[in-house]
């Protein structure tokens, strides 16, 4: 099996009422419980981030694809990585996407 990592982007907002917070981490426990032995590292959500440019410049917006969080999991091929990150709740915002990439080892 082969590792992939899944990255969130976007710039929604995490629920603020307390229903909606707990039906958002059911959701999530729901489809890490779903994954099971894949989920590798079921990562965290991040803070705003800064760009370091060429030369040292910093931008201090989030860069042009903010990263939300990540996790990391098993599967056969990306194809199937893809499949399962479908069902990720985070897609239930259309203003967040998720990014499935190949984990290259190196050592």
């Amino acid at each position: 099996m082969a590792k992939f990592l899944y990255v969130y982007h976007g710039s929604g907002k995490m629920p603020t009422d307390e229903a909606e917070r707990k039906a958002a981490m059911d959701a999530w426990t729901g489809w890490y419980d779903k994954l099971g032995s894949a989920v590798i590292d079921g990562g965290n959500p991040v803070g705003m981030s800064r760009t370091v440019l060429p030369g040292g410049v910093v931008e201090n917006n989030g860069g042009s694809n903010p990263t939300a969080g990540y996790t990391i999991v098993e599967a056969k091929d990306i194809d199937d990585a893809v499949a399962k990150a479908r069902d990720c709740p985070i897609l239930m915002n259309p203003a967040f996407s998720v990014e499935v990439a190949p984990i290259i080892e190196m050592m």
